[in-house]
């Protein structure tokens, strides 16, 4: 049996941030004969940080996720984790990490607490009171088949297998997908323990607001390239803001003429529109009218990641 204690201090040892990147990608392709699912993607990511990866279905997170780990071969590119080459070290660079595929496939003929007796013996073992507490926060069944598993709680065991070991890095391809909300907040708070504890996290997921509540940063992916990288709140400055404006009087013509503004609409005394840009012109303008109220709505990642999506479209 792994000391949990003494495995968490070698982890945190190991994660002192350095200036060099946890992973680094560069000028990654991966073509499936004429299908090409990746063209050319550079990323880095940062040791103790969380990284959201985002794109719709077929935008190629997932073959860049098989790629990283060498569940695929690139057809051209670089890549590297913790400084080495999944091809030559993967073994090496498996032993640090923990991965939640998006497509879970697990074995029939055994019980939940059997699939981690195995896994737990390939990695040398693990910590039963670890397992225990996990399976309790999952509401996990560890004596059921997995042949018996919905979807939801198969991902609660792939979820399990994940945080049971200490490691440098999480790579989670949709590790929410099938959840219901209470335990996909229980996934949030599991994911910021890892952290706290010298964890650096690559997450791909569809659950924006899930992103928007753990990410550092932010890649966008759309048709096997990058199309936006930024803090969150540097994508959600990107995005429109809904305006509404109440006045005394009537609403003047000339409004929907300032700067950043489309979209508009006026009825009776109030006007709405969406800002594109900054907000400064608008404030300038209505700073010299007979304004009664004014409502700015903030743009959350979803709406950021939608407006982004019709622009590159």
């Amino acid at each position: 049996m792994v000391d949990a204690a003494a495995a968490r201090t070698r982890v945190q040892v190991a994660s002192t941030p350095t200036a060099a990147p946890l992973l680094r990608v560069r000028a990654l392709v991966k073509d499936y004969g004429a299908v090409h699912a990746v063209r050319g993607i550079d990323l880095d990511l940062n040791r103790g940080e969380v990284l959201g990866f985002l794109g719709p279905n077929g935008s190629g997170k997932s073959t860049t996720i098989r790629c990283i780990l060498d569940l695929l071969r690139p057809t051209s590119g670089r890549i590297e984790v913790f400084g080495m080459d999944p091809r030559r070290d993967g073994v090496a660079i498996r032993s640090r990490l923990s991965y939640v595929p998006g497509e879970l496939r697990l074995p029939n003929r055994m019980s939940c607490a059997q699939v981690i007796a195995s896994i737990g013996r390939l990695r040398g073992g693990f910590d039963p009171t670890r397992r225990d507490e996990l399976a309790e926060r999952l509401k996990l069944d560890l004596r059921r088949p997995t042949r018996q598993l919905s979807t939801g709680n198969r991902r609660k065991l792939s979820l399990l297998l994940a945080f049971l070991w200490p490691v440098d890095l999480l790579v989670l391809d949709e590790p929410t997908s099938g959840l219901d909300p209470l335990m996909q907040h229980e996934f949030v708070g599991l994911l910021r323990e890892a952290r706290a504890t010298g964890a650096t996290v690559f997450l791909s997921s569809h659950v924006l607001s899930e992103v928007q509540r753990t990410a550092d940063r932010v890649v966008v992916l759309r048709a096997g390239r990058v199309v936006a990288q930024g803090t969150v709140e540097e994508l959600r400055g990107r995005a429109r803001q809904r305006v509404e404006v109440w006045f005394e009087g009537d609403v003047p013509s000339y409004l929907k003429d300032v700067p950043g503004l489309v979209d508009t609409a006026v009825d009776g005394h109030r006007f709405t529109a969406s800002l594109t840009g900054p907000i400064r012109p608008l404030l300038a303008f209505l700073g010299s009218q007979p304004v009664t109220g004014m409502l700015v709505e903030e743009p959350d990642l979803e709406e950021a990641f939608l407006d982004l999506y019709e622009e590159r479209a």
